[in-house]
């Protein structure tokens, strides 16, 4: 038995998330489905990071465990052939110790939120990014996002479904940026909860429109009260783009 850990990206518009679920087709799936058809194995792989329906990934990592003796070069590419039309690569593949879990061994997820901030809806980029017409100030979005660094209660900022057993979470990183026309928000933590950071990429949008201040922030973070904080962001915009182990 070989432990293998992947280097996985997807465009995740055509597929229900990572998670096997009843009610279409998943990532987790498509890979079992590739290694089955390339070992004639039943296997399950294991993710980094459970993303939601619709949200993208460029640095997702899992792990399988394979019977058959194959070289990774083999398995990388016998892996991207049986995935295809399927928007999912494999982009590295390594043996991995025995005891490496995608999900449990990780120290830290990173992930990067894209908002269109233009007058003109994206035409290439649709699907991939969060497109908010009215101009938004990238300073006070940051200037907001710095009120959540830290270790808090994200109760404000966790969805009615997260099955986390803790609502208290240490958020590393959130900055905002402006590049051209786009708005990037990056989000490092050990860990987050679900939904997390597209609620607080909606909750940000409002003060780049003017309508919250940083202390409004602040205040909907105090009360621990998803009804106390701002929308929810479009999964289209979202990328799990690294994995820290």
């Amino acid at each position: 038995m070989t432990r293998f850990r992947l280097g996985i990206e997807y465009d995740g518009g055509p597929f229900v998330g990572w998670q096997r679920q009843e009610n279409g087709p998943s990532i987790q799936q498509c890979l079992e489905e590739a290694v089955a058809a390339t070992v004639q194995e039943e296997t399950h792989v294991y993710g980094a990071g459970r993303t939601d329906a619709g949200v993208h990934a460029i640095g997702q990592v899992a792990h399988v465990d394979i019977l058959k003796e194959i070289a990774p070069a083999r398995l990388m590419a016998a892996l991207n052939f049986h995935l295809k039309p399927n928007p999912i690569a494999v982009t590295d593949c390594a043996v991995a110790a025995d005891d490496f879990h995608a999900r449990f061994s990780a120290t830290g997820r990173a992930y990067l939120y894209r908002i269109a901030n233009r007058r003109a809806p994206p035409v290439l980029e649709r699907g991939h990014v969060w497109w908010v017409p009215a101009e938004l100030d990238a300073a006070a979005m940051h200037e907001a996002a710095q009120r959540l660094v830290g270790r808090h209660d994200f109760s404000t900022f966790r969805a009615a479904l997260c099955q986390a057993q803790s609502p208290v979470k240490s958020l590393d990183r959130l900055d905002v940026n402006r590049v051209g026309e786009e708005i990037q928000v990056i989000a490092e933590a050990r860990s987050f909860l679900h939904h997390q950071v597209r609620n607080m990429v909606g909750t940000l949008r409002l003060a780049g429109e003017g309508k919250w201040s940083a202390d409004d922030v602040t205040a909907a973070l105090a009360a621990r009260d998803r009804a106390a904080g701002g929308p929810t962001a479009p999964p289209d915009g979202l990328y799990l783009t690294r994995v820290v182990y």
